[in-house]
């Protein structure tokens, strides 16, 4: 977990706003969450790498990608871990949670869990926002 962090890319709100729809600015800047299975990459099988839509850091690979039948892509590990940033996040009552934002430009990506039980390589899921990233395919 991380207390003091200065992002290496950083912009004025009003900037944020002109780049980013209202969905992707309420998403990975004010720490929203979009509909379950409603996201463009929730079911996606494409080969590629996937990357922050505010900045364009690279954040995971669909080889890391699983399906989790949770509404949102699921993740088992980041491309790296220098990638993301994880946040303490108490905002739901009696249910403290780990929050992933982009190490790049400091916006909310989603959350990880862990000891869900699902059959992958690490006990992890990110469970990522579509609208917070870009798929750039490999092919």
């Amino acid at each position: 977990m991380t207390d003091q962090y200065t992002p290496k890319l950083t912009k004025p709100d009003s900037e944020w706003r002109s780049q980013l729809n209202d969905l992707e600015y309420r998403v990975l800047r004010q720490s929203g969450t979009e509909a379950p299975f409603t996201g463009e990459y929730t079911d996606t099988e494409t080969e590629g790498v996937y990357e922050c839509r505010a900045c364009g850091a690279e954040l995971f690979r669909s080889g890391e990608k699983f399906h989790s039948n949770c509404g949102w892509p699921s993740f088992f590990a980041p491309l790296a871990e220098d990638r993301v940033r994880y946040i303490e996040d108490r905002s739901l009552p009696g249910r403290p949670r780990v929050e992933v934002r982009c190490a790049t430009c400091d916006s909310h990506l989603g959350h990880v869990f862990e000891g869900e039980g699902y059959d992958t390589p690490t006990d992890l899921r990110y469970c990522i926002n579509s609208v917070s990233m870009k798929l750039r395919p490999t092919s």
